[in-house]
This record gives structure tokens, sequence and C-alpha cells, in this order.
């Protein structure tokens, strides 16, 4: 719950959760006016004290002492109740705040079914936060990378992805998201169903198969587009798909999958497009000697693993 109202007076709740707060607020007549009136620091010293008095509380009778604040009486009422509520919440399902992490480490990748049958491929340097069972209204989990989803339909129950401040909601599809906190993006790409993309408080966008949306996670612009989904979940089968892009689109493509870094002596090489794909398994070395071959290039490793590629280039 101090969380929950961290996030409430920052901004960042859900609208979800920012609906919740504040039905509570109406429930227990809370004049709202009042609290609108308080600054950021006032009410973080004000809910500072009141948890305090939570933290006395417990164990306990399960009463929240008041202490006199004439003007914001209706207040603390309001919160206090907010708090017990979720207190008892909590003592009768604990099972359900409780979140499995899977960490995917470089160069690994890893499959989990959850709990409601649908299954997740979580890629490499990535991590999914899941819950072992579902509650009653959502299926939610957290995802920090990139990962393709399979969720089985349940028109009652809602799927919903957090990646940062991006949520993406589905009742039954497959596709995939892709995060870089390196070019604050987050990338979704739908292979079957629909897929809604939104930030905690308005929706950016409905995608169906092979449609794509990337979003700006500093501004918040984003570009949907038509793309070939099977090119963007090809990770998931091991494969590398390059079509018709540039070489140092490829390179980028070969650095996160090899986790080594590519550069280029001459930028013009940067220019030569080609279209391929690599086999399961396939070496760094193999893709790189059919790659540079193909566009006239050649390429050296250097003491510290990194790559250098070289050539004329392209027109």
């Amino acid at each position: 719950m101090e969380e929950l109202f961290d996030r409430y007076l920052k901004g960042e709740a859900t609208p979800a959760e920012t609906e919740r707060v504040e039905a509570w607020l109406d429930q227990y007549q809370n004049p709202r006016a009042e609290w609108q009136q308080m600054d950021k620091t006032s009410r973080e010293q004000w809910l500072e004290g009141l948890f305090e008095d939570v933290k006395e509380s417990i164990g306990e009778e399960k009463v929240i002492p008041i202490r006199p604040r004439p003007v914001l009486w209706r207040t603390v009422a309001a919160i206090s109740a907010m708090l017990l509520i979720a207190l008892g919440i909590y003592v009768l399902w604990p099972h359900q705040l409780q979140l499995v992490a899977l960490n995917v480490a470089a160069g690994q990748k890893c499959q989990v079914m959850l709990a409601d049958g649908s299954k997740v491929w979580v890629n490499s340097s990535s991590s999914l936060r899941y819950p072992k069972a579902f509650d009653d209204k959502t299926r939610e989990v957290y995802l920090s990378g990139e990962a393709y989803f399979d969720i089985r339909h349940d028109a009652t129950k809602p799927f919903i992805i957090h990646t940062g401040s991006i949520v993406t909601t589905v009742l039954g599809t497959a596709f995939d998201i892709k995060e870089d906190k390196g070019l604050h993006s987050v990338v979704v790409t739908v292979t079957r169903g629909k897929v809604g993309v939104a930030t905690r408080s308005r929706l950016l966008g409905v995608i169906t198969p092979n449609q794509q949306i990337s979003v700006n996670t500093v501004n918040y612009t984003k570009t949907q587009q038509n793309v070939d989904a099977a090119e963007a979940v090809a990770w998931q089968q091991n494969a590398i798909t390059f079509n018709d892009i540039t070489f140092a689109d490829a390179a980028a493509q070969l650095q996160q999958r090899f986790k080594v870094t590519i550069s280029f002596a001459n930028d013009k090489v940067k220019n030569c497009r080609f279209t391929g794909s690599a086999l399961n398994e396939e070496k760094l070395d193999q893709i790189l000697k059919v790659i540079c071959n193909f566009n006239n290039a050649t390429y050296q490793t250097k003491a510290d693993g990194s790559i250098v590629i070289d050539g004329p280039g392209c027109e």
C-alpha cells in the first residue's frame, strides 16, 4: 500500500490503481479538495506519520489511533480504512502478492508456462516477474527486456504486461514485446489476435497481426507500422533474418545476439543492403563470413573481442 500511495502521489499509478484509490476516498467521504491543495512534501510527511501509526497498531488491535489534525480528520479516516482493507487482503491471500522472478542470463533463453496455461519465451538478458496464481480479475506480469507471449484466451480476465511505463493489454493472443533501455523504446509486435498498448494514462494504439507499435519512453511518441511479424519473433527459434536491411542494422542485431561490439572502419560499408538468414546455431564467424563476402567487405577480431568491419562500401 505504501508503494501504491507513492505511485499515486507521483502520478505514476495505473488507471485501475488510481480509480481504486479515488473510489476509496469517495466512499469514505474524503474532502478531496483539501488533499489536492497539499503540495508533494506535505503529502509525503502526512502519509509518513500515518504509516507509523499503522506499524504501531500491527500486532495489537487493528485500530489506528488518529492524532488530532483538525482540517484533515476525514482524510485520515479514509486512508486508515484503505490501509486496514489492504492489510486484511494481505492476511487472507498472501500468496497472491508473491511474484516469481525469472532472470535469463546473456546468451540464454527460457520458456515458462504460467498458472493459466499461457506460455512465455523470455529472451537473453531479460527478466519476467509473474505470480504463482492469478487473482479473480486480471492476469498481470512485469517484463524487462524481450519476451514472446502466447496467451490463453479468457474474456473475463485480461492479461496485462507492464514494461516500465508501458502497459500492454490482451485477452488471448500471441505477440512480442521488446524493451531497449539504451534507445528508450518499447516495441510491440503482434503475430495473432489483437493487442492494446498504452501508457499509465492514455491509449497509444491497438494493433493486429503483422502490425507493430514502437514507443519512445521519454516523450511517449509512437510509430505504428505494418511488419513481417515472423522476423520480429525469429529469435524464439534461434534464427536471425535479414530482410533488405543495411549492414549497420544487421550489425546491431548481431551485437545483441552475440553480446559483442561491432564497429565499421569505413562508414560507406554501413549502407550496403542485403537479404538473407542465418541458420540455427550458426556461429558469429560463419555469419560474418557470408555477409562480408556478399558485400565485398572484410572483418577483423581485436584482442578485446570486438569486431571491426572494413571495405569499399556501397553507393
